[in-house]
């Protein structure tokens, strides 16, 4: 990053917290919400969630920072306990070493640079792999209540709620047995239940909040679909795709994208028949769902896949198993690639990363 940076007319701040989904936040967490936009119309910037520009809004409310460097710097914390969250993950359903080897891979994945960046991915992978984890180690409450907070996040915060409600609800299910003290007492059946209840709350806050500013129920999918999004059960993509694959010439990001597209598809195979736990396997197809369902910002699917840290797994655990010499080398030729991607995306490719 350093090296091409005399050669450009962007300071670091710039690059990784000046532009593209960067300045909305930081529009909203200065302006608030109420705006409107030339091509999106009223009601735009509700497109973009609350948490994060909440977050920057307290952060320049008690620090002398601007709202980029707060954006910013939170980003980056949200990486920290990203990488932590997903190493806790791996690590209690794969071991030590293949939670190290995931935690390396998640920082290589096509489109990683936006870890560094003031974009919300990192933020929402945190909340994710915790809530993942909470799961895994049955703390529902805490479970529920990150459930929320992914739902404030992004909108694939509904993928997070319905992980934690379908996990919870499984859960009732299969210790169904009477009170008592062999039996399931009502502080046990408290948990799952009110994890239940409160897992798709900030999600379904959002929407009903947006329904409301618009007037119609349905409001938060009319503003997203002034911004091109909408679902369409994958058919975009693969047209998308199949222009990739067939066309002569084509955009290196795109490339990348649809290759990362196919990749992401093969690795849930992998992951279903390697039986990973239920919450890590539903986590992972709903994010692989909404990101291949979705029509719109193709050139953004392999930086929406970054959630999905699950995919990894699979690489992850032969690779923990290799002699030291070769993960390095695979890992340090990766990174190599990696950050050399990141560069062009930030510096080259017209399209947000």
């Amino acid at each position: 990053m350093l090296v091409i940076l005399p050669h450009t007319d962007r300071t670091v701040l710039q690059l990784l917290a000046g532009r593209y989904d960067t300045t909305w936040y930081v529009l909203i967490a200065e302006e608030g919400y109420p705006a409107t936009c030339p091509v999106q119309g009223e009601l735009c910037r509700y497109a973009f969630f609350p948490l994060y520009p909440g977050m920057i809004r307290t952060v320049t409310a008690l620090t002398p920072l601007s709202a980029q460097w707060a954006a910013w710097l939170i980003a980056v914390a949200a990486s920290l306990a990203a990488a932590w969250g997903v190493y806790a993950v791996v690590e209690r359903v794969a071991g030590r070493r293949a939670g190290l080897v995931t935690v390396v891979l998640w920082g290589l994945v096509p489109h990683a640079v936006v870890e560094s960046m003031a974009y919300t991915e990192a933020l929402f992978t945190a909340i994710a792999a915790w809530a993942l984890y909470a799961v895994l180690t049955r703390r529902w409450i805490t479970a529920g209540v990150l459930a929320v907070l992914a739902g404030l996040t992004r909108p694939p915060g509904a993928a997070v709620a319905a992980t934690v409600v379908l996990c919870a609800l499984w859960a009732l299910w299969s210790e169904r047995r009477p009170a008592g003290p062999a039996g399931q007492g009502p502080r046990q059946v408290a948990r799952p239940v009110a994890a239940v209840v409160l897992a798709p709350l900030g999600w379904l806050f959002w929407f009903g909040w947006v329904g409301y500013r618009a007037g119609r129920w349905d409001g938060y999918l009319r503003v997203q679909e002034r911004w091109g999004t909408s679902f369409d059960g994958g058919r975009f993509t693969l047209h998308r795709m199949t222009q990739v694959f067939t066309q002569q010439t084509v955009l290196l990001d795109s490339v990348v994208i649809a290759a990362t597209i196919t990749m992401a598809v093969v690795l849930l195979v992998v992951c279903h028949l390697q039986r990973l736990p239920a919450p890590l396997l539903i986590h992972a197809t709903l994010i692989v769902l909404i990101t291949v369902g979705c029509a719109g910002y193709f050139h953004s699917k392999a930086r929406f896949l970054i959630p999905a840290f699950v995919l990894l797994i699979p690489l992850a655990k032969p690779l923990a198993r290799a002699r030291p010499a070769v993960v390095c080398t695979l890992l340090t030729g990766a990174a190599l690639i990696s950050n050399a991607y990141g560069i062009y995306l930030l510096t080259v490719s017209d399209h947000s990363p």
